[in-house]
């Protein structure tokens, strides 16, 4: 199956509320780098799965390959290290298990316009 066309570059959406690992120093730089497909040693994306799954990670250097340029994506949560990308996957499922009683992250994260991009 062929990438969309109709997208550019640099076609990631970012969550609002943004869930950065506490080794990611600037949050803003390593977003900029991510949309202008800028080589990252050591980062991982979190990102909401396009099929029945509920998140994925990934390691930056993946998001390099040609495919991922035109692929859109809506990024979550951004880590130093991919233990550190699980630690986050494991707060968003305890906050949506604190609020809605269940492990549905994708209606977590989605519920009531929680997905805004920037």
């Amino acid at each position: 199956m062929q990438p969309p066309r109709t997208l550019k570059a640099g076609s990631m959406k970012f969550y609002k509320n943004l869930y950065v690992g506490d080794s990611i120093k600037n949050p803003r730089k390593i977003k900029r780098k991510l949309n202008t497909n800028a080589g990252l040693v050591g980062v991982y994306v979190i990102t909401l799965c396009s099929g029945p799954d509920q998140l994925e990670i990934y390691s930056s250097a993946v998001l390099m390959q040609p495919f991922y340029r035109h692929a859109p994506l809506y990024v979550i949560g951004i880590a130093g290290s991919y233990e550190e990308a699980v630690a986050i996957v494991e707060k968003i499922a305890m906050q949506s298990y604190e609020q809605n009683g269940d492990c549905d992250l994708k209606k977590y994260l989605l519920d009531e316009d929680r997905l805004h991009v920037k």
